[in-house]
């Protein structure tokens, strides 16, 4: 039996039926179809992006952009500021992510809970999932082998200036340290949706369709609660990156959208939803991460071995004075990664000033941050002439927030040895010990200033028990809808603080168990 279609198998117009139809095959659709299909519940996968199994990936850095990163990387926020980091290809996101495994910090259930009253996704809910994701993917902590110098240093750093650390559970095995995790890793050791969810979806004959975008669902509605009937989708020729001239109409007990933080939202909007649900697209951010590039005497070579071994969680919460107004934090701090072209687009400054910081390029080293976006500064996501727009989130607190974290990445270069520190604004401002630290200070936040990415969308769909500010319930089901679910970050209330995958995952686990209940 057929279990993986793509573009070139696409010869005619199709009706499909299934149980549930899954749209998107990152960490939530990729978990949840695993977990249905093995249930023995007929479902799909509906990918936009190709099929590119590990033996195509060639660790040639632009190459493998142009396969599995969404817009080939180059897609902005509407500011031009913040490069949207998103997977279009089997597997999603997880197939270039760093492989960061973290389990949901506590507080941040508890907030989810309290405030914005998220039933069944507590500690306690979640327990009994870690260990099984953990399992399967192999998570563990790193040993020192895979520490390459600037994580090396970050540890350093972060016992001399006395800020907490530890070092980053992996979903890796077997991992040869060759660097390019952004990349897809040709080797199949990073562990991916690709080579874990998926893997075992195809293997038990699950159905997959790569090349085919959804464009929308045909709707029954009523006053009180409406369906949807059949999801319209097109398959795409790869090759050209246009649509074919096919229809394929899904019908399904139960659809669920799992296409990313930046797309499930955009894909309701498109479908006209944002009268129905007013939240839709709102409370949107992405973890904008400000980075610092530092130079080093010795040889840096940062871009080899795994990319965050070591991280500082000192400053993840943010802290407040007395009278409520921020002091610090509201991030987390890693070593950076960058491939040299890549690195090469975030080196401000153009001729000579350029050029010397390439041709030093395995001296330089440098940290990057998540920035934990402010609650009351979040962006949205619009739709507006067939695509869709990214409001960045933006507001004092959240600028404040952003020369804070570049503060701290220059005090810890500088405290490990770094001899020049270059903050990676559109011009560029060059820093050569820390009594240059009052140049941070003159950091225009506005439009295309600094250079940043945006790896770690959330919202746009939030989980709430009210219609008027939340888009799903927690069972994960679209308001006003009796057979629509969003299962990825798009449902995070906030930002988790961490990266997002685990969290996603689990999340789908506890959907997964939701859904077998009412498909028995």
């Amino acid at each position: 039996m057929k279990t993986i279609w793509e573009w070139k198998d696409y010869k005619e117009s199709q009706e499909i039926r299934t149980k549930v139809c899954i749209i998107g095959s990152g960490c939530g659709g990729a978990t949840l179809a695993r977990e249905l299909l093995l249930a023995g519940i007929d479902t799909i996968i509906l990918e936009k992006g190709g099929f590119y199994p590990t033996a195509t990936f060639d660790n040639w850095e632009l190459n493998m952009a142009g396969k599995i990163s969404g817009e080939r990387n180059l897609q902005m926020d509407t500011n031009y500021q913040a490069n949207l980091i998103y997977g279009n290809n089997v597997g999603g996101a997880s197939v270039h992510y760093w492989a960061d495994s973290y389990r949901t910090p506590v507080d941040r259930l508890n907030l989810w809970e309290e405030k914005f009253g998220i039933r069944n996704h507590t500690d306690s809910d979640l327990k009994p999932y870690w260990p099984v994701l953990e399992e399967r993917l192999n998570v563990h902590l790193p040993k020192e082998e895979y520490y390459n110098r600037m994580n090396q240093k970050l540890r350093l750093g972060s016992n001399t200036l006395g800020w907490s650390g530890h070092p980053v559970p992996q979903a890796r095995k077997n991992c040869q340290k060759s660097g390019h995790c952004m990349q897809g890793c040709a080797f199949g050791a990073k562990q991916s949706q690709l080579v874990t969810h998926i893997d075992e979806f195809i293997r038990n004959q699950g159905r997959l369709f790569a090349d085919m975008e959804a464009d929308g669902f045909e709707l029954i509605r009523t006053e009180k609660r409406s369906k949807a009937k059949v999801l319209i989708a097109s398959p795409k020729n790869r090759a050209s990156g246009k649509k074919m001239d096919l229809t394929f109409r899904i019908h399904a007990d139960i659809f669920v959208i799992a296409a990313g933080g930046f797309q499930s939202s955009a894909l309701l909007l498109s479908n006209g939803l944002k009268k129905d649900l007013p939240a839709l697209g709102e409370f949107f951010g992405m973890n904008a991460s400000p980075m610092v590039h530092a130079l080093f005497d010795e040889e840096m070579i940062s871009y080899r071995n795994i990319p965050a071994a070591f991280g500082i969680d000192e400053f993840r919460n943010a802290r407040f004075f007395p009278n409520g107004n921020y002091k610090e934090g509201g991030f987390m701090l890693m070593a950076n990664q960058l491939q040299p072209a890549t690195l090469a687009s975030m080196i401000p400054s153009i001729g000579e000033e350029h050029f010397r910081w390439m041709k030093s390029l395995n001296h330089i080293g440098g940290t990057i941050g998540w920035i934990d976006d402010p609650e009351e500064e979040l962006g949205r996501i619009e739709w507006k002439s067939k695509t869709k727009k990214i409001i960045a989130p933006d507001g004092p607190k959240t600028r404040k927030v952003m020369l804070d974290l570049i503060e701290k990445q220059v005090h810890l270069n500088f405290a490990v040895g770094a001899k020049e520190v270059l903050i990676p604004t559109v011009s560029g401002i060059r820093l050569t010990s820390l009594r240059d630290l009052p140049k941070i200070k003159t950091i225009n936040l506005g439009p295309h200033s600094l250079l940043m990415a945006a790896p770690h969308p959330f919202g746009g769909c939030r989980m709430g028990e009210n219609p008027k500010n939340s888009v799903v319930n927690s069972e994960h089901r679209v308001h006003r809808f009796e057979n629509l679910f969003v299962a990825d970050s798009s449902v995070f209330p906030t930002g988790p603080s961490v990266d997002p995958s685990f969290t996603i995952m689990a999340f789908s686990l506890r959907l997964a168990d939701h859904l077998k209940e009412i498909l028995k």
